[in-house]
């Protein structure tokens, strides 16, 4: 199964636009979002993915509420834990307690934003992930990454 990750978007809609549309066309079953969405209209492309969707508010998430009353349950505080497909994953916004829980041993990947810089490492047997910033606004490099559940291969994509 494979996973869209993706953070930072910034109410950048077109680029979440890109992104839906790399994700269907790799079939991807769930999206997990990292943060900082900002604005709660991001609902009305995100709305239009068919699969699990998977997010934690930002430092730059203004509305919290209306987000909230939008997203339902897709949205909530970090750290998120989640498991799909038999992985446990830390789903959280700032970067940290990153090293920590990677060596806890209780999860396969932490996937993080904040940032807006690309970094996927391992730590022990933990795949860390930050899919850098998908709307290009700090360092003009939109990017998500695929990840491939089953062998956690992640694959960077540009927007």
């Amino acid at each position: 199964m494979k996973a869209g990750v993706i953070s930072d978007t910034h109410d950048n809609m077109e680029n979440i636009r890109k992104a839906l549309k790399i994700f269907n066309e790799n079939s991807v079953k769930a999206i997990l979002h990292g943060g900082d969405f900002v604005s709660p209209f991001t609902w009305r492309v995100f709305k239009n993915f068919d699969g699990e969707f998977y997010g934690v508010f930002g430092n730059n998430d203004g509305d919290r509420v209306l987000l909230k009353k939008m997203y339902g349950d897709r949205i909530q505080p970090q750290i998120r834990m989640i498991e799909i497909e038999g992985r446990k994953i830390a789903l959280m916004h700032e970067p940290q307690m990153i090293d920590a829980l990677a060596q806890s041993g209780n999860f396969d990947i932490v996937i993080y934003g904040h940032t807006h810089e690309v970094d996927i490492h391992k730590i022990n047997n933990t795949l860390i992930i930050n899919p850098g910033e998908a709307c290009g606004w700090l360092y003009g490099k939109a990017t998500v990454v695929l990840l491939n559940l089953d062998d956690l291969k992640p694959e960077l994509i540009a927007l």
